[in-house]
């Protein structure tokens, strides 16, 4: 079983790490220079290699990217970096088909992403639940298809300064293929094929069912796609790329084995139905999902200097997730609807859509770039195999939950030149910018029927309005805002010696809902040799409020002694928030240092960078302040002349925390003469962070004690609740015909909180293995086979005090999910 069989599983991977560290160590005649990789992201100077910025930049291929045996990208940054994690949680609603990745261990929403240098639109949901990024609405990476990416390079520091807002953590910059010729057909099938141990509790006494089963085998999460990448010529010498790919996806299921009765007992005595019951029961898991996604990139030198570019992008993805099982014996059942009970599913449909223009011309010693950009990201959500138990036996089983959307409209201009300085030993690069940015967000209301008390009590007299597994959204959440945010920036870059490089920027920016933020950043090198070099950045920031966090708002109906309260997530302006103690909110702050070095043996290299930031101020979803949490709530609001509210909870600032790390890459390109072409990456991530402020209100101080707005849960995801460390080995080789990967992931131990000590679980560390071989039985046909987490891991299982439903044997903090081994073949034409 595998409790027996972890430990070898691990030692056998770790093995394999060491076997691959090993062999590289012993080769002296690499092959590839990887110093000589241009990067664009976190410098103004035009063929600035990576090894020579001032912060640390990783450049992920597109060979890489296509080599990870998924086409998300999330996930394959999840493997190629070790300061960046991709949970993948379930039973989340809405989180099931975003899922959200990390960086450093801060929030999704602190690490800003652009598409060739270009601000990218966020996705429109904001994670609501109780999960690794709680309170974040972040961008989706999975609606940029790998067939259109050239690289991803990522700036490991912050830049506010250099950037804009959201960039605290880093910077991902997806840059696109420039092709006017060749392209590429890729059909990928997978699936999971696993093998998991099961954990429950015993049946109770007289059940006339035995024991869960010791373990599960399974295939399922059959995932095929399809894509394409396509150059042509414009004119003589532009382009134009083109990249499509559908994804057709099935859900996995990880439930454990759930103990409770199904059914309502028959004259004292277990029903008979209980025997023959599936009581793995749960949709726990990846979600079922089919999406189509088409980009395109274009570009065209039309002389004198002057470049015409742009590139749109579109993708439209169902999804089906689910809730929990609502059992036949539960008071939200109807059994003359659901016999049996039922899942509730959550059914969304995302629209994703972006398209930006622009030019670049030389003007008076200026190369001046003016653009305009636009995106939306829109969810709507379905809800199916449910039913509104106040409605009673006439309840129908599907409704029109209702959903949201975020656009975003950018307009560009900047300037860069070089300004010879006699007195330096290098021209200074300066560049100048603005940028002008109108953000919206709507939500809109679902059926009355997916949110109404239609006034039929349960079996037990409860009153349980809504649609089951997720109510709709009222007309009282609906709403529509829209602000501005525009900005200057200036930036400057030159050697003053030699030796030492130097880098300056500051940003101002001025946000119509909240006000000013001003961020500057001074970096610097200094090579003290050929082979070595020290760098370092110190730098303030900011994040400014999201839309979503301002303006989402969701409610449901509690009866407690047949009195009706609303429980809502408020607006930080509603006015029941504002008795609560909300307050408009306002940016986040960071400070910034870090400090590295960067050495150079031959083509190999070896960097290393520390770093600290110190946010203030961090944006939360605060606690429930609902009765059950916080008594006298609703007899405090009905005195302030809200009878009917119930309290809630609300986005607030107030949280600061300090977050110190390490990162060190190492590579080594080798060429072993007959045994072929090798690169090894040994990577590694240390990351600590602190709470070290928790917000408060005097508006509530009447109450004693005094209410928790971030209570222990969610500090402690703050502070454990990713890896304490990451390792990675990931070797790529190639001989004639032959290629292969092999890759070990070692993700440290984290935290899955609970409300007490005695209720915390801690997941001990794992390592997954990866591996793929490759045969081009043509310069143009090539075929791949693999299977990623080779050995079939799985985080440790909660214990059943922990599950007492039986339903999420595994916790939502693992930072690999809990799907198990996944196997694949992919077959390549090249054009």
């Amino acid at each position: 079983m595998q409790n027996k069989l972890v430990p070898r599983k691990q030692v056998l991977a770790l093995a394999i790490a060491s076997l691959l560290a090993s062999g590289a160590f012993a080769q002296t005649a690499p092959s590839a220079d990887n110093s000589a990789t241009v990067v664009v992201t976190g410098t103004r100077v035009a063929n600035r290699t990576a090894l020579d910025t001032a912060a640390p930049v990783d450049v992920i291929s597109a060979e890489s990217l296509k080599n990870a045996g998924t086409t998300e990208i999330n996930q394959a940054l999840s493997v190629a970096l070790p300061s960046l994690n991709f949970p993948r949680p379930g039973l989340t609603d809405g989180t099931d088909t975003v899922r959200p990745a990390t960086l450093r261990g801060l929030a999704p929403d602190q690490t800003l992403v652009l598409v060739n240098s270009k601000r990218r639109h966020s996705s429109a949901l904001v994670n609501v639940n109780g999960t690794i990024g709680r309170g974040s609405a972040s961008v989706d990476m999975n609606t940029i298809p790998t067939a259109i990416v050239r690289n991803i390079e990522v700036l490991r520091d912050g830049a506010s300064a250099q950037y804009g807002s959201d960039a605290i953590a880093g910077v991902v910059n997806v840059r696109l293929r420039t092709d006017r010729d060749g392209g590429a057909a890729t059909v990928t099938y997978g699936a999971r094929v696993t093998d998991y141990d099961v954990r429950a509790d015993a049946p109770p006494a007289g059940a006339n069912w035995g024991a869960a089963p010791a373990s599960r085998k399974l295939t399922d999460g059959q995932t095929a796609t399809v894509s394409m990448w396509k150059g042509l010529p414009w004119g003589e010498s532009g382009f134009v790329t083109i990249a499509a790919e559908y994804k057709d996806q099935q859900h996995t299921e990880r439930s454990g084995y759930d103990m409770r009765a199904a059914y309502s007992k028959v004259n004292g005595a277990f029903d008979p139905r209980e025997a023959t019951f599936n009581r793995f029961d749960t949709w726990y898991g990846e979600p079922q999902m089919k999406q189509a996604t088409l980009f395109a990139n274009a570009a065209n030198p039309l002389g004198g200097g002057v470049t015409l570019y742009g590139w749109a992008s579109y993708q439209d993805r169902d999804a089906k997730s689910a809730a929990n099982i609502r059992r036949a014996v539960q008071d939200q059942n109807i059994a003359s609807i659901y016999p049996d009970g039922f899942i509730p599913f959550i059914v969304p449909n995302v629209q994703d859509f972006a398209a930006t223009g622009g030019v670049t011309t030389p003007i008076g010693g200026w190369d001046v770039d003016a653009s305009v950009g636009y995106g939306k990201n829109k969810m709507h959500f379905d809800l199916e195999n449910t039913l509104n138990r106040s409605l009673g036996a006439s309840s129908r089983t599907a409704f029109d939950a209702g959903g949201f959307s975020y656009d975003q409209v950018v307009i560009n201009l900047s300037a860069v030149r070089s300004v010879p300085m006699d007195s330096l030993a290098s021209p200074v690069n300066v560049a100048l910018g603005a940028e002008v940015r109108r953000e919206g967000y709507q939500l809109v209301a679902g059926e009355p029927d997916s949110y109404r008390n239609g006034g039929v009590l349960s079996a037990a007299g409860a009153q349980l309005p809504g649609a089951q597994g997720f109510p709709g959204y009222r007309p009282s959440d609906e709403g529509s805002s829209h602000r501005t945010a525009s900005g200057v920036f200036a930036d400057f870059e030159a050697n003053l010696t030699k030796q030492l490089l130097a880098s300056f920027a500051v940003r101002g920016e001025h946000y119509s809902d909240y006000g000013n933020s001003l961020a500057g950043k001074l970096g610097g090198r200094f090579d003290i040799n050929p082979m070595f070099a020290l760098r370092g950045s110190v730098q303030n920031g900011f994040r400014a409020p999201s839309p979503q966090q301002q303006n989402f708002s969701a409610t449901s109906t509690n009866f407690i002694n047949g009195i009706p309260f609303d429980i809502t997530t408020f607006r930080p302006t509603d006015p029941v928030a504002a008795v609560l103690g909300a307050k408009p909110l306002h940016a986040e702050k960071s400070l910034n240092l870090s400090l590295g070095g960067v050495m150079r043996f031959g083509k190999s290299s070896l960097t290393v960078d520390a770093y600290r930031i110190k946010i203030r101020d961090r944006i939360v979803l605060s606690e429930n302040l609902i009765e059950s949490t916080l008594p006298g709530i609703n007899a405090f609001l009905k005195a302030r002349g809200f009878p009917g509210s119930g309290g809630g909870r609300f986005f607030i600032n107030g949280v600061d925390t300090t977050t110190d790390g390490v990162d060190v890459v190492f590579n080594v390109p080798f060429n072993a003469d007959t045994a072929g072409k090798f690169d090894l990456t040994l990577a590694a991530n240390v990351n600590s962070t602190e709470v070290t402020k928790l917000p408060s209100v005097a508006e509530l101080s009447a109450f004693n004690p005094a209410p928790v707005l971030f209570g222990r849960v969610n500090t402690l995801t703050f502070e454990k609740g990713t890896p304490k460390n990451k390792l990675s080995a990931n070797l790529n080789w190639k001989l004639g015909a032959w290629g292969g990967t092999a890759r070990a992931t070692r993700y440290g131990e984290s935290l899955s909180p609970g409300t007490t000590a005695a209720l915390d679980f801690w997941l001990s560390a794992k390592t997954l293995v990866d591996l793929e071989a490759r045969y081009a039985f043509t310069p143009k046909t090539s075929l791949a086979i693999g299977a990623d987490n080779v050995f079939d891991v799985y985080p440790d299982a909660l214990p059943p005090n922990l599950n007492t439903t039986g339903a999420a044997m595994f916790s939502n903090y693992s930072p690999f999910g809990r799907s198990g081994r996944f196997v694949y073949a992919r077959l390549n034409y090249n054009f």
